[in-house]
């Protein structure tokens, strides 16, 4: 029997994953029942670039009264995302919800809280968990080819395109999204988590504007707003207008709404969040992390490396513009500790179709037609895994508005 669903906030992100996907690639098992979003022009003009024809509604209220899905697919902003999520529980749906699952503690408790008086199940879509190379990572340490892990480092790098839109976004500003460490890094929160198979206990950071925000661009000029009304064109200069995708989505519809300006000055007053961050965490079973995330860098990617008490895993995933060797996939290497020499093995990983490196096409089979119950490496992520990811982000942001390490456990109490 069909599943009915209802997306709720109707981006790149929302269209490109779930609305597209549930048309094209799952109508045997999936029906869009309809769309909600405080933009109705964005919605209309989705409908009429997809040839489609079903309800929309800029109230989630009245959207989950009429239509009673089965299903709601949440893809607001950050900041909205417990809203969408506690309300489609306590209207008796599921919910599928965008990463991070929220961006504070309270927000966190309370999702947890109406999942459990609801009875209904939240996922946490973490499409790095199903990314071909992390899925490899993953049955390496299955497979204890190094040992019990004790420790990891993690260090990603966000190139000066993609780490660079986060500052012209809705992302640029704390109480949208929590910053980085919330919005981005729970992605890689949740691979550790997974990977070392446990969960935080105390986080101490750092984090700081190095590159982006008000006063860090040399000669200001006038200020601006963003980028198309700029005459004073800097090297983060984008043209929004050249591409008639993000034209018609975003700037066609900007009066409309949210009135949201998708091609924000990185350099504007308000940008509160940081573009330099290291985190130290220490985690129930005894493990520990340390990782940095760093944006407007010359190239994308990151470096991994897992330590055991049998040897070493060590992988670097290179992204755009990173100096690297075609090989078709990624290589990681296992190190043990007492024969370096003739005892290193590296592993080769065919390239992943699909966008996250595979992740995608995997994780919506399960999604929209089940079998994570059958998926050895646990792929499938609730709401405590994505507590877990976020929760570490937002002790972290806390650590360093206050000099103090944060525990996980003072997060969860009311």
């Amino acid at each position: 029997m069909k599943k009915r669903y209802l997306v709720v906030g109707i981006g790149g992100r929302g269209i490109g994953m779930f609305v597209q996907p549930i048309l094209k690639m799952f109508p045997d098992v999936a029906e869009l029942a309809g769309l909600c979003d405080i933009n109705l022009t964005r919605m209309k003009n989705v409908c009429k670039d997809l040839n489609i024809n079903v309800p929309l509604f800029t109230d989630l209220d009245e959207a989950l009264k009429k239509l009673k899905p089965d299903r709601v697919i949440c893809c607001t902003r950050d900041s909205a995302h417990d809203k969408v999520i506690v309300k489609g529980l306590l209207a008796g749906c599921d919910v599928i919800t965008e990463k991070p699952m929220t961006i504070d503690d309270a927000r966190c408790r309370a999702i947890l809280a109406a999942e459990k008086k609801s009875g209904r199940k939240v996922t946490v879509t973490f499409n790095y968990r199903y990314a071909t190379l992390h899925t490899h990572l993953k049955r390496a340490l299955m497979d204890g080819r190094i040992g019990q892990p004790y420790s990891a480092d993690f260090n990603w790098y966000l190139d000066c395109h993609h780490g660079t839109d986060y500052f012209r976004r809705w992302h640029a500003h704390m109480a949208n999204c929590g910053g980085l460490l919330v919005h981005k890094a729970t992605h890689h929160f949740d691979l550790i988590n997974w990977w070392l198979d446990d969960e935080p206990e105390a986080v101490f950071a750092f984090g700081a504007r190095n590159v982006f925000g008000p006063g860090k661009r040399a000669n200001p000029p006038a200020a601006e707003k963003r980028c198309m009304t700029c005459k004073n064109r800097c090297p983060y200069f984008w043209d929004i207008t050249a591409s008639a995708s993000a034209k018609k989505l975003y700037v066609d519809t900007e009066q409309d709404g949210d009135r949201y300006i998708r091609d924000g000055c990185v350099f504007r007053d308000g940008i509160d969040i940081y573009d330099t961050m290291s985190v130290v965490v220490r985690y129930k079973g005894g493990k520990q992390l340390t990782y940095s995330l760093h944006a407007g860098l010359p190239y994308e990617g990151y470096r991994l490396a897992i330590n055991g008490s049998k040897g070493r895993l060590d992988c670097f995933l290179p992204e755009s513009g990173a100096p690297v060797r075609n090989i078709g996939g990624w290589e990681f290497t296992v190190t043990p500790i007492f024969s370096q020499s003739e005892g290193q093995q590296t592993f080769f990983v065919p390239s992943g179709k699909g966008g996250h490196g595979g992740g995608d096409p995997v994780l919506l089979e399960h999604v929209f037609r089940g079998g994570g119950e059958k998926d050895p490496y646990g792929r499938a992520a609730g709401s405590w895994a994505g507590a877990m990811s976020i929760l570490i982000g937002v002790a972290a942001n806390k650590s360093i508005a206050t000099g103090k390490a944060v525990r996980i456990a003072d997060l969860l109490r009311k």
